[in-house]
């Protein structure tokens, strides 16, 4: 695993803010609640996830988002209320273009992705992901704009190589910047554990070792795949993880139960170790 991390928005001038600051929870919140298994999806071309990525970077730098509008996103622009940083957001969740909710940290140069790639399917990890995007300056959160099983399962991002969220784990594994994946797991599925940690593969690197520490520390019961097995909550055909791994780029898959989930104190452990751990070292 390379411990060089390479810079995907540099910084500059903020773009002008849009209007009165958001709640970005309630934000993240109402993009969440909108997801239905039965909504309408089309994943986008080639050529719209390429406008995608280059829209996303001139907005991290205060560059006109113009092309981000013309792809059906809304722009926004403003100051977090909790943490009084400045953040750009892009979100497309109407109709067919349900390409998801993107929030870059204007304060720092990005240095880690955040993915939510089952929201309304794996609950309150759009809630974690916005903690960890707080915790972390630099961070862009990702929320995918589709439930899990949307459109025959052409929704679920997180097995799809063809999704607005891949093209943007892809772009960030490639320039080497870290990435953390958000997923939640029934307790009955693996009974005595409360996290699976993985990375795809039997090689965790320092950055997954410095998380799991933490985490046991914390008092959390953490499954490990690179000591034993997990069940089938190792993350091993996650098409973001499959893109990282070859890349040579670190990625997280961090599966929580729902009783970490149901409980703030329980996932803001798993954030404060996540935090803590200083991924972007590697």
């Amino acid at each position: 695993m390379v411990a060089a991390v390479f810079v995907l928005f540099i910084t500059s001038p903020d773009p002008e803010p849009t209007g009165p600051d958001p709640d970005l929870a309630e934000v993240v919140r109402e993009h969440t609640d909108g997801l239905r298994p039965d909504a309408r999806y089309r994943p986008p071309d080639d050529a719209e996830r390429h406008a995608f990525v280059r829209g996303l970077r001139a907005l991290g730098v205060g560059q006109d988002a113009e092309a981000l509008r013309a792809l059906g996103f809304s722009v926004d622009v403003g100051t977090d209320r909790a943490t009084g940083r400045r953040f750009a957001l892009a979100v497309n969740a109407a109709g067919e273009r349900a390409w998801g909710l993107y929030l870059i940290d204007l304060s720092e140069p990005s240095r880690l992705l955040v993915e939510v790639p089952h929201p309304n399917y794996d609950l309150r990890t759009e809630v974690v992901g916005l903690a960890l995007w707080r915790a972390v300056p630099g961070s862009l959160l990702a929320v995918s704009g589709t439930h899990r099983k949307a459109a025959n399962g052409a929704g679920d991002v997180a097995h799809r190589a063809d999704s607005m969220f891949h093209a943007l784990a892809t772009d960030f594994a490639e320039r080497g910047v870290a990435q953390v994946q958000l997923h939640g797991f029934d307790d009955a599925s693996l009974p005595g554990e409360e996290v699976v940690l993985s990375v795809g593969t039997d090689s965790p690197g320092p950055a997954a070792q410095r998380a799991a520490d933490r985490m046991s520390d914390a008092g959390l019961a953490v499954c490990l795949p690179w000591r034993t097995t997990c069940g089938r909550l190792e993350g091993t055909r996650n098409k973001q993880g499959i893109a990282a791994a070859g890349a040579d780029s670190l990625f997280l898959h961090v599966e929580m139960n729902r009783s970490v989930r149901d409980s703030r104190t329980e996932w803001t452990a798993v954030v404060d170790a996540l935090a803590g751990a200083d991924l972007t070292r590697g």
